[in-house]
């Protein structure tokens, strides 16, 4: 990370650790309180909000610095807890790789933007020939040959 990113962070940081405070309504208000008890109350009494993603997730960090440990980072999910939502500039400060999020503008030209895995939902990938897909397999020559064992 370079030194004028690590200032703004910083800059940035510190403002938002000194006026906000997390809400019940970030977290998903009476809803989020019911299904997710803990992870609601944990936020609400030792978050700090850091940011939000493309996709509505809420990333925290800890309030009280423990000496000697590094500040615990987490996610508060937008719908259901799939990680594969978290974009790159955010996993990477989720995991203590950079100090701060990446920018999320800046991308080189032949960075795809990211998108969640969709493996086993209806608009997963689907080869030809799949069941979903119709179940139809172009008819091979001499590709294929059935197995029969040796008597």
């Amino acid at each position: 990370m370079d030194r004028a990113h690590r200032i703004t962070y910083i800059e940035v940081m510190s403002t938002a650790n000194a006026n906000s405070k997390v809400t019940l309504s970030q977290l998903g208000g009476l809803k989020g309180l019911l299904f997710q008890p803990g992870l609601t109350l944990h936020t609400l009494f030792t978050g700090t909000p850091v940011g939000t993603d493309a996709a509505g997730n809420h990333f925290f960090e800890q309030r009280k610095k423990v000496s000697g440990k590094r500040a615990r980072r987490w996610v508060v999910y937008a719908g259901a807890a799939e990680a594969s939502t978290i974009g790159p500039e955010w996993h990477s400060w989720l995991h203590y790789t950079t100090d701060a999020p990446l920018p999320e503008t800046g991308r080189k030209a032949w960075q795809k933007p990211h998108q969640a895995n969709l493996t086993g939902t209806p608009d997963g990938y689907r080869p030809a020939g799949h069941d979903y897909a119709g179940g139809k397999r172009a008819r091979a020559a001499a590709d294929y040959e059935t197995w029969t064992p040796e008597l």
